[in-house]
């Protein structure tokens, strides 16, 4: 993350949308989606699909693109195997996985994450959000110095044409 250019700090709502995703995509049955099906997942609004894409795109430490820059999934859920069958919600055994058809795979995903596995993400993501914070303030520290130096300058030429009057 670059201290100039922090994606926490783009927006003053991208906080609040990089948890919304993750609590959205750490549960949905299905691990990945356009980003038009996450747009209605996450904000109820299929059009704002551009908008998610954006996000999804400058977070890469939660998540990640397909192959064809099309569906979004969130990267720890990633991790696990597809054997999620959505339909029963359950794990599929590897043998009952490698017994279906095509079309019945189609309905297998990755497990949800446990509440634990989606405090940890949401909780990073704040510490990421607050060190952006902290790095911005950290750049502005000449700011107060340069006042009280104007201040202290202007003192003096005030002091000086007063003497000169």
């Amino acid at each position: 993350m670059s201290r100039a250019k922090s994606p926490y700090l783009s927006d003053p709502n991208r906080l609040a949308d990089v948890i919304a995703a993750i609590q959205v995509m750490s549960t949905y049955k299905f691990y990945k989606l356009p980003f038009d099906g996450w747009a209605d997942r996450i904000s109820a609004d299929t059009s704002r699909g551009e908008y998610w894409q954006k996000i999804f795109e400058q977070h890469p430490e939660f998540f990640r693109l397909d192959g064809q820059r099309q569906k979004a999934s969130l990267v720890w859920r990633r991790q696990y195997p597809k054997r999620f069958q959505v339909d029963e919600e359950r794990v599929l055994t590897r043998e009952e996985f490698a017994a279906l058809d095509e079309r019945t795979k189609q309905r297998v995903s990755r497990v949800r994450l446990t509440p634990a596995d989606i405090k940890t993400l949401v909780d990073t993501a704040i510490n990421l959000h607050a060190r952006a914070l902290e790095e911005r303030k950290e750049k502005r520290w000449w700011i107060p110095l340069a006042s009280a130096i104007g201040g202290l300058v202007g003192g003096v030429l005030g002091s000086l044409l007063s003497l000169l009057r």
